[in-house]
């Protein structure tokens, strides 16, 4: 299934995306894809609903975030090889981990504010992990029976917040609108191998990001055991999983945004976000 959530933010309402392609209302099965709707079992019956009985979205309304009430909004850092080496980063021996505040997260098509005092805004496309099954010390072999789906996720970066002005990662990672989501939660059974997905990303028409996950370093299950040594996770908690090279800060010179421009990207299977960039 590709469930989502339409409507202005802050009221947004849970719909599915019908084989035609329609968007089809879910608000009087579910109250939001959030928490305990993510579960295996409300995914279930969402499966055995009869789709041509639910009520048609008009028009083609705003799509909010996939993931309503988002928990915990973990990350994953320098997660492809390729993509440690552009940055001058060593390889990884385990897992790196930082977070985006849950206010970070918008649409898949809101506007990217560039923050002010910002000079080295970035883009990473990244594949995300939503939660449906919690659980601590989850085994490897038991890890994607905790998840509900995928999606599409911006993991927009201010590299001068984030590397030189001291402190954690976080405070240039978790600006306002900074977390785009969406535009679907693709459910597991839709997609085989989510460690097996093209990805690409483009600024103004020009294509920067070309990657696939089959090349991270970290995998799906491997990241889920990790994470929940650390921490319980919970359903409707975000996992971005690390983006393949062709970041702004990789290329040569360094490429940052600015206000005016357009972002395009996608995953296959999981459907393409559009931003324009405004000033904050």
């Amino acid at each position: 299934m590709k469930l989502l959530r339409y409507g202005q933010p802050g009221a947004e309402r849970p719909a599915l995306v019908d084989a035609q392609g329609n968007l089809r209302d879910l608000s009087d099965v579910i109250d939001d894809l959030a928490g305990s709707a993510l579960s295996p079992a409300s995914l279930d019956k969402l499966r055995q609903l009869n789709v041509d009985a639910l009520p048609k979205v008009a028009g083609t309304p705003r799509i909010g975030a996939c993931v309503g009430n988002v928990g915990k909004f973990i990350c994953i850092g320098l997660n492809y090889a390729d993509h440690a080496a552009e940055t001058g980063a060593e390889i990884p021996n385990e897992p790196v981990i930082f977070s985006k505040w849950t206010s970070a997260i918008v649409g898949p098509n809101d506007a990217i504010e560039i923050p002010r005092d910002s000079v080295k805004t970035d883009w990473e496309v990244e594949l995300g992990v939503v939660i449906g099954k919690g659980g601590r010390y989850i085994s490897e072999a038991d890890a994607l029976s905790h998840v509900a789906g995928y999606c599409v996720i911006n993991d927009v970066s201010e590299r001068e917040f984030q590397i030189e002005r001291g402190g954690t990662w976080d405070k240039g990672k978790g600006c306002d609108t900074f977390g785009p989501l969406g535009p679907w939660l693709v459910t597991t059974d839709e997609i085989p191998d989510a460690n097996q997905l093209s990805m690409w990303l483009e600024v103004d028409g020009k294509r920067y990001q070309n990657g696939n996950t089959n090349t991270m370093i970290f995998k799906v299950p491997e990241i889920i055991s990790y994470l929940s040594r650390f921490m319980s996770l919970q359903p409707g908690d975000v996992i971005s999983t690390g983006t393949p090279p062709g970041v702004g800060m990789g290329q040569k010179p360094p490429v940052y945004l600015r206000a005016g421009q357009q972002i395009h990207l996608g995953i296959e299977g999981l459907g393409e976000q559009r931003q324009t960039t405004i000033q904050a």
